[in-house]
């Protein structure tokens, strides 16, 4: 790479520059490169995330109010939450999960979006029924249980009575 185009990357005025450049300046600097890639276009890909929230909005009673996609009020950040459950001024927030795959990384990217949303006081991981969730399910629900403490009959009693949980927790639909 010439002197030229490294000097274009530092001042960020390089045309069109590959991560292949950016990394190699990064290497040089002694940074590590670090991207974050987010969907664009039309926020909701997945057929199987739109049948597990709308078995989650059969079971709401007209008193609550199930918005999807709803963005973090953070500028410029391009996360939301699946949906959010409002009712009598609460807001609980939803993450729907079709698949278990991480765990812990489930558990670290709710955290961090409750954190930056002051408007869902709880959060409700949705989890879609199969066996293989179950199976994870069975082996991880307790190092959840501080994260979210309410399970799935907890959950379902408040959402019947028009309530919004107290608290976090994981439901099974």
């Amino acid at each position: 790479m010439s002197a030229g185009q490294v000097s274009r990357l530092e001042r960020g005025v390089a045309a069109n520059p590959t991560v292949d450049q950016i990394s190699r300046v990064a290497v040089v600097l002694g940074l590590v490169l670090s991207l974050k890639l987010y969907p664009s276009g039309t926020p909701v890909r997945d057929a199987g995330q739109l049948a597990l929230l709308a078995r989650l909005a059969a079971r709401l009673p007209r008193s609550l109010r199930l918005l999807r996609e709803v963005p973090l009020p953070v500028p410029d950040d391009l996360r939301a939450w699946d949906a959010r459950v409002e009712g009598r001024g609460l807001a609980c927030a939803v993450e729907a999960e079709v698949h278990l795959h991480d765990v812990q990384d489930t558990s670290r990217r709710i955290a961090l979006k409750l954190r930056d949303d002051p408007a869902s006081a709880c959060v409700i991981l949705l989890v879609g029924r199969s066996a293989h969730n179950r199976a994870v399910l069975r082996a991880h629900r307790e190092a959840l249980r501080a994260q979210f403490p309410l399970d799935g009959a907890a959950i379902l009693a408040h959402l019947r009575r028009g309530e919004v949980p107290p608290a976090s927790g994981i439901l099974v639909l």
